[in-house]
């Protein structure tokens, strides 16, 4: 299933979409790079492709994390990249207020994983009439997702997404319950799997959320072979230099291997 997204391309090519970008909004030519190198690799594999990125980070482990280089600058860096490639784009919202903010620069909303219980947030989302892509809480069954579904459906907004990204194990670890997706597909809307948030350590000691990158591949690779329709990942040139969630990212350059590999796995089970 294939969500209705105003500029999406390559909707017919019969392969999943692809939602990614870098975690925030850093500044326009890091952005821009990311950008032009995700949208050839989709013009080239005709992957249906949404661009994300983060205007803010409002859930940082420490208060000397990164946070963004300014509400409106970052949201003006995300629609000139819309505009310049004529891709939709996605970022997520905290509040009600920044709901109505965000829609006016770009194309589809999220609601983070933590806030996906929150009433108000969900409401606001929908009553903009963007598309909204839920991520499930990490603290949530994926039967519990039809809440938050029906919470932007009864709102007048038939057009949601739903995001699996790991469910908490202990402290410090998250595990992909690969039941989730057909769990969540009986809601009639798009699934989608994060294949790298779900690779998070979260509450590390130090204040910094650690990760395992090296796994990308075969998380992503299970989640394909169960039939999700979306794959979610952030990425960058040098995660390793990335003020935001780098130690869970793909390298921007590795990213295009990965996709061949995921398009012959979809390919084999839509044969």
């Amino acid at each position: 299933m294939i969500p209705k997204i105003e500029k999406l391309k390559y909707t017919d090519s019969g392969n999943f979409f692809l939602i990614a970008g870098p975690c925030v909004i850093e500044d326009k030519d890091n952005a821009f790079e990311i950008a032009k190198e995700l949208v050839a690799i989709s013009d080239r594999n005709q992957i249906p492709f949404i661009f994300k990125a983060s205007y803010k980070k409002a859930n940082r482990s420490s208060i000397n994390s990164f946070t963004g280089i300014g509400d409106i600058e970052a949201l003006m860096i995300i629609k000139s990249i819309g505009d310049e490639f004529d891709i939709p784009t996605i970022t997520d919202i905290h509040s009600e207020t920044e709901a109505r903010i965000a829609a006016e620069y770009v194309d589809t909303l999220q609601i983070p994983a933590f806030l996906c219980r929150q009433t108000d947030l969900l409401i606001a989302a929908a009553s903009t009439g963007k598309p909204v892509n839920i991520k499930k809480g990490q603290f949530l069954s994926p039967d519990s997702m039809k809440f938050a579904v029906e919470k932007v459906r009864n709102s007048g907004n038939d057009n949601v997404m739903l995001t699996e990204r790991g469910t908490m194990v202990g402290y410090q670890d998250l595990i992909v319950d690969y039941r989730s997706i057909p769990i969540m597909k009986e809601n009639n809307c798009p699934v989608i799997l994060d294949i790298t948030h779900s690779l998070q350590q979260p509450n590390q000691f130090e204040g910094v959320t650690g990760g395992q990158p090296d796994l990308i591949s075969t998380i992503a690779k299970a989640g394909v072979a169960v039939g999700v329709d979306g794959i979610f990942l952030e990425t960058h040139p040098n995660p390793s230099k990335a003020k935001s969630d780098g130690a869970n990212m793909i390298q921007l350059n590795n990213v295009e291997a990965l996709i061949l590999d995921l398009l012959k796995i979809h390919k084999a089970i839509n044969a």
